[in-house]
């Protein structure tokens, strides 16, 4: 089975057929003949996040994603501790995954990791280890870690100097941190705080888990985006918001379907495109209406969906 997280094809020019001939497949590297003013056209790989189909077993998920034509499925830790306690084999669940052509970019994730005392530091170091073995058994590329327990006030370089720590314990399992900022969390919330946290880490695989969900709930907008190169950006969650109810009164259950909302989702996409993103776009979504459809239906909906904004976004 070819590697499809791995496969780079390079564009050079006249080349813009090859790129957009499937939209939710290989992502296309910058070829040396590129015009660095004018970048070409390019997709990116799709992935199904779990919770889109939250109450399907594990197994139907994987095979979901798979027959709906996602290249990775994005996993969740409580539910992968329920699926061993209950007798599954992770091993086994990520020869699963390999078989059905996906990979698995990131889990979701590692919380209360930042205890304020330092003395609880290592009952969360403790768990992160799980969480990180865990990934590592099902062959993930990243762990989103989540900057918990919550509070008003998290000092940057504090919260940096955890995360470079966090990062070198996800070095012992070959699974690399990703930092995910929550846009209803009372700390970090904003995509500069969580740029700012990243990059004082001083590592160079330091990277963020993006959403557009919380870049409109925690108040960041989208036009920062783009001043991030596209390589600081592990995944991007997509997803919709609705006008009502207001903005900040807004939880996960509001999530959309692209394009049933509100986001500048298609102008999102072109900024992703000039900063050279090729990274993942996971479909991220915690609709109750939606866990109320065939799983197969909801995801085939969702890359659909993806594909349409992609399409609109390079016309």
């Amino acid at each position: 089975m070819p590697d499809r997280f791995s496969r780079r094809a390079l564009l050079g020019t006249g080349a813009k057929a090859a790129a957009v001939a499937g939209l939710g497949g290989i992502p296309v590297a910058y070829g040396q003949e590129a015009n660095e003013a004018d970048p070409p056209e390019m997709h990116w790989r799709l992935a199904l996040n779990a919770s889109t189909i939250r109450p399907a077993a594990m197994e139907e998920k994987v095979r979901v994603a798979a027959e709906a034509g996602y290249d990775g499925i994005e996993l969740w830790s409580d539910e992968m501790t329920r699926y061993a306690e209950g007798g599954g084999s992770l091993r086994d669940l990520g020869q699963r995954i390999a078989d059905a052509g996906l990979q698995v970019p990131n889990i979701i994730g590692i919380w209360n990791w930042m205890p304020q005392d330092d003395a609880e530091r290592p009952a969360a170091w403790e768990a992160a280890r799980r969480q990180l073995d865990q990934a590592a058994q099902v062959k993930a590329q990243h762990i989103a870690a989540v900057p918990t327990p919550d509070r008003d006030s998290i000092d940057t370089l504090w919260a940096a100097e955890r995360y470079r720590e966090l990062m070198a314990l996800g070095d012992e399992f070959g699974i690399t941190v990703a930092f995910e900022f929550v846009g209803f969390l009372r700390g970090v919330h904003r995509l500069g705080q969580a740029a700012a946290i990243a990059i004082e880490a001083r590592r160079r695989d330091a990277c963020l888990v993006a959403d557009t969900f919380h870049l409109y709930r925690g108040g960041s907008g989208f036009e920062g985006v783009r001043h991030l190169s596209g390589a600081f950006y592990a995944v991007f969650h997509f997803n919709d918001a609705p006008a009502d109810p207001p903005q900040f009164e807004q939880g996960d259950e509001h999530r959309l379907l692209p394009g049933d909302g509100v986001l500048p989702l298609a102008q999102l996409l072109r900024d992703l495109r000039e900063i050279r993103f090729s990274g993942v776009l996971s479909l991220e979504l915690f609709n109750r209406a939606l866990w109320e459809r065939p799983p197969l239906e909801v995801a085939r909906t969702g890359i659909e969906r993806m594909r349409q904004l992609i399409a609109a976004s390079e016309a």
